[in-house]
């Protein structure tokens, strides 16, 4: 990674899961737009270093990327997950131009249950409010293979997490038309995300008065949407130009040298 400039392990809050890693390029150029990028994992696995290569990818490509580790299952429970996530957002906002980035081009991206995480922050204000904050704040939001719908919870792990003592109600519920311009990325293939689930997300963001885009992929998997974030010599870049083309839309343009 000699063309980008790498900085690790940068503390955003005070627990052993609650720091961050940043990726940009070495390349001169204007400041960059911020993607803060939410991993998944069914809320009990990941960490930062796993996705380095995303990091990385979104670098090449002119963002500031700032990847968080946040707090799992079992030490974590809904919403602390949300909270770390609103943290980091904040940590990202607060310090991007200390790396060359545009504070008020921030971008939420975040892959199967970082999807989820991502549209909780979009759609529920109070969690970026909790660190002086808003949805509108927020320049866009990316959901790849994102699980919107969990109820009914359908494993004892998302029970314990999710379950009627956290007072957890799915996204779709809370939408009221406040949220920033969303793109949701879903393969048809997905065995593990309902595609539907974003069809109704966007529907429900759309007759509330917001902006929201679906598109589907006929024949992509659920790791597939994220595994396309990598630029791979002989595989087409549909995913990355649908992202690049929604965010141009947005006024949110990588900075190129």
């Amino acid at each position: 990674m000699t063309d980008l400039v790498v900085t690790r392990n940068l503390p955003y809050a005070t627990g052993d899961r609650h720091s961050l890693d940043v990726y940009v390029s070495r390349a001169p150029g204007k400041p960059r737009p911020v993607v803060v990028f939410v991993y998944g994992g069914n809320w009990a696995a990941g960490s930062k270093a796993e996705f380095a290569w995303v990091g990385a990818a979104l670098a090449r490509l002119g963002f500031m990327a700032v990847i968080p580790d946040y707090r799992l299952y079992p030490e974590a429970r809904w919403p602390m997950f949300l909270q770390d996530n609103a943290d980091a957002v904040h940590w990202a906002q607060s310090h991007a131009a200390s790396f060359g980035g545009d504070p008020s081009k921030i971008v939420l991206m975040g892959h199967s249950a970082g999807a989820n995480s991502v549209l909780s922050l979009a759609v529920e204000p109070q969690w970026l409010a909790g660190v002086g904050m808003s949805p509108h704040d927020i320049r866009a939001v990316i959901g790849l293979s994102g699980p919107y719908t969990l109820s009914p919870l359908d494993s004892a792990q998302e029970r314990a997490i999710f379950g009627p003592k956290t007072g957890y109600a799915d996204p779709i519920h809370h939408i009221d038309g406040g949220s920033p311009p969303l793109l949701l990325i879903i393969g048809d293939r997905d065995d593990a995300a309902d595609p539907r689930d974003s069809d109704a997300v966007a529907a429900k963001v759309r007759a509330k008065g917001s902006l929201a885009e679906v598109v589907h992929f006929p024949t992509l998997g659920h790791s597939d949407t994220q595994n396309a974030l990598a630029i791979t010599p002989g595989r087409p870049p549909g995913v990355i130009n649908v992202i690049l083309r929604f965010l141009a839309a947005q006024g949110v343009v990588p900075s190129q040298p």
